[in-house]
Parts: C-alpha cells; sequence; structure tokens
C-alpha cells in the first residue's frame, strides 16, 4: 500500500490520482477514515484560540497529514530538527532527554493536544528531546512549510502561534517552588487523564521527583 505521508497534502492525493489509480481509493479511505473522526475535536480546539471561519477550517484541513504511530515509535528523534507539530487524536506521546542512560521527561501529550518540541520548531535548529507515542497514537501532522502557505494566503492562520505556544505545558514543575504534594494535586486538578494514561515512573519524571516519593504522596491522597 501507497502510505498517504508520501503524498503531504489531500491536493497531492487528488493530483496522483491518476498516476496511483489502483491504490489511490484505498488511499483516499485512510486520509477519510483518520481525519474525518478527528475534525470535530480539532474545531473545538481551534476555536478556543482565535477566530477561524468554516472556509479557514476546511483550508486547513487539506494540509494535515494523517500518522498512525506504534508504541515506542519516534516521532522526533534528538538531533533532528522539529519541522511539523502534531495534533493528537488518539494515544499519547512523551518528550524527553536522555541523563546518563535515564529519561528525564520534559512533557507529556495526551489527546486533543498539539505536540511539538517548541525551541527546535521555532528556530528550526536540532532537538535536545525526543518525542515517542506512549501507546498506539494517531496524530495529524502540520508541517512547518505548510504552515508558512496558510499564513502567505491569509493572516488569520497567524493565531496558530497560539496553540504552538500552548503546547509546552511543564514549566511549572521545572523549579522547586512547588512541594512534592502540591505537583501531584495540581496534576490531578489539571490534568488527571494523564494518570490513566501514563505509568508511574514517567509521571514521576514528568513532576520532577522519584517514584518513591509520588508512590508516598499518592497515598496521601
Amino acid at each position: 500500500m501507497i502510505r498517504p505521508e508520501s503524498f503531504g497534502t489531500l491536493v497531492n492525493f487528488k493530483q496522483s490520482e491518476l498516476k496511483h489509480h489502483s491504490g489511490f481509493r484505498q488511499i483516499a479511505y485512510t486520509y477519510k477514515d483518520l481525519v474525518s473522526p478527528c475534525e470535530p475535536m480539532l474545531k473545538t480546539d481551534l476555536d478556543k484560540t482565535g477566530r477561524f471561519s468554516q472556509s479557514d477550517f476546511e483550508r486547513l484541513t487539506k494540509y494535515l497529514v494523517p500518522r498512525q504511530l506504534k508504541k515506542n515509535e519516534i516521532l522526533l528523534d534528538q538531533g533532528q530538527i522539529c519541522r511539523a507539530v502534531y495534533f493528537i487524536s488518539s494515544g499519547s506521546a512523551y518528550q524527553f532527554r536522555y541523563e546518563d542512560i535515564d529519561e528525564k521527561v520534559t512533557d507529556l501529550h495526551l489527546p486533543k493536544e498539539w505536540c511539538l518540541n517548541y525551541s527546535s520548531f521555532i528556530s528550526q535548529t536540532p532537538s535536545q528531546n525526543i518525542i515517542k507515542a506512549n501507546s498506539q497514537t494517531t496524530a495529524l501532522e502540520l508541517s512547518v512549510t505548510a504552515l508558512h502557505e496558510l499564513i502567505a494566503q491569509s493572516p488569520v492562520f497567524l493565531q496558530l502561534g497560539k496553540i504552538l505556544q500552548g503546547a509546552t505545558t511543564r514549566t511549572q514543575y521545572l523549579d522547586n517552588s512547588m512541594s512534592p504534594s502540591e505537583r501531584y494535586n495540581d496534576l490531578i486538578k489539571n490534568r488527571p487523564l494523564i494518570l490513566q494514561m501514563f505509568p508511574l515512573k514517567i509521571i514521576a519524571s514528568y513532576l520532577n521527583i522519584t517514584p518513591e516519593t509520588l508512590s508516598r504522596v499518592r497515598s496521601c491522597f
């Protein structure tokens, strides 16, 4: 089967129909099967950040590329440049870097959230972090090239910058201003789904505490 990712956009799907007639219906079905169910949650997320008309939304969806990731599949490797932002429609992913042989988790990505390495994406320099699928995951990819094309077509897409900035959520756990109990309480208050989707070892690293401390804190709740 010809992979949808190799075509880039829906426009390219249509242009490729004559060249790949035998496989095109299967490709088109895959695109529709992956993107269409995500559209309501994507539209809801966009409405939170700015004013997008239905035609703006339809224009955006033409640039989205569906990605299906297996558990532990790498979405962005260390040393690679982050050239896309991903809307996770199902599953989950996490971002980390290696400290010696341990994974130091820097962010967790849930369904209905955008996922990227912000510093690498903005500066187009190699990423120090790795993004890995925590489970079988479906995501919609918007490349930096596609983003530039959208902005060139309409300044309304400059509002997507708010989404990119909002995709980095961990800053409150980077220092010692919050106790372990306060961090855990903040997590269950604002992002309770994390407790259902990630193992405790990853959550502890995300909260910048040891697994033993996390177990002790959890026993008090």
